[in-house]
């Protein structure tokens, strides 16, 4: 317990004070943790690396839980699949790393992602065809509503694009822990992304070495933006703000005349390109939103707060950006980073 500050915790570092700061560092302390937790009246929130979070200036009276547990278990299967237990609290890009360097094929798409293993599946986190729910084989949560700690099988977890039954029942969940189904292989798993294929400098569809691929997904993330950077005029951000819409099939007619990126989505909607819409309404790398509140001077789609930014200048970035894509284009784009 003690005084923390939310902006401390926060990769835009915005957010004020919260008095119930519970940190969680070894699996043994949880039954404990937990019960100080559902002492308050008010619902924890969980929070890991804090780079999909918006936290209130004001602060917040809800018990804060923060993810700290580290640690990645493996063992390997008689029909061949690896078993690999990772800590929610451990960084996903290390434990891509990890799996890499083990030789481990699966999540290798998924390195330079920022925050925890645990909140990839809240958010179904996912990178040039691959998804962290294509892999989780189970996770083990706490469910605030029964009191209980159970391990969800993945068939269970409702994973969509960016989404999952964690995602839709906000608060009622603390992940603990995912177990991965993963395969022992030399070569990574198909490209599929033409940006990627060009980084490897190999043609779609082929399988680089595993090491090889998972590097040049960090080199192509950072050359587009993608990567959090340590410091500079970008360095306060939460990533992608809004998730690429899914269209109508006459609206994907309307943009695809008008050049703009868009494709189908296994439930056989069109997805576009939020990015893409917010520069045809004239949005650019670096333009002001709002006080304090700019596009990142690499890429429009993510907004970055400056010295004088607020929360609540960022919550109003991020409404004014919606409502000029949904005035111009009749599309709805939803924000991608997580109220406290």
């Amino acid at each position: 317990m003690g005084q923390h500050q939310l902006s401390d915790h926060t990769t835009l570092r915005l957010g004020g004070p919260a008095p119930l700061w519970l940190s969680h560092t070894h699996d043994a302390d949880w039954p404990d943790l937990a019960r100080t937790a559902a002492a308050h009246a008010d619902l924890p929130f969980t929070l890991g690396g804090g780079s999909n979070t918006l936290a209130p200036d004001q602060g917040t009276t809800r018990p804060i839980i923060h993810m700290a547990t580290r640690g990645i278990r493996t063992r390997h299967r008689a029909d061949g699949q690896v078993e690999v237990t990772v800590a929610a609290g451990h960084p996903l890009t290390e434990l891509v790393a990890h799996t890499v360097a083990e030789g481990l094929s699966g999540i290798e798409y998924l390195g330079g992602i920022p925050g925890t293993a645990g909140a990839a599946p809240v958010q179904n986190a996912g990178a040039y065809g691959q998804e962290i729910g294509d892999r989780l084989a189970a996770l083990t949560a706490h469910d605030w509503t029964t009191g209980r700690t159970t391990r969800i099988p993945t068939t269970e977890c409702r994973f969509g694009y960016r989404t999952s039954r964690f995602k839709q029942q906000p608060g009622r969940w603390t992940i603990l822990s995912l177990t991965l189904h993963l395969t022992t292989s030399t070569a990574a798993a198909p490209v599929t992304y033409q940006h990627l294929a060009t980084t490897l400098q190999a043609p779609l569809e082929s399988r680089p070495p595993l090491a090889e691929a998972a590097a040049a997904v960090l080199h192509d993330r950072a050359e587009r933006g993608l990567l959090l950077p340590e410091s500079g005029h970008d360095h306060r951000q939460a990533g992608s703000c809004f998730l690429n819409p899914t269209i109508t099939d006459n609206q994907a007619r309307t943009l695809r005349s008008r050049g703009a990126p868009v494709y189908r989505i296994p439930s056989q909607a069109w997805r576009a390109s939020a990015g893409w819409l917010l520069e045809a309404i004239g949005y650019r790398p670096g333009t002001e939103v709002t006080r304090g509140v700019h596009c990142s001077t690499r890429r429009t789609l993510t907004l970055t707060a400056q010295a004088d930014a607020s929360t609540s200048e960022f919550r109003s970035a991020l409404e004014a950006m919606a409502t000029s894509v949904h005035t111009a284009t009749g599309i709805a784009l939803h924000p991608e980073p997580v109220a406290v």
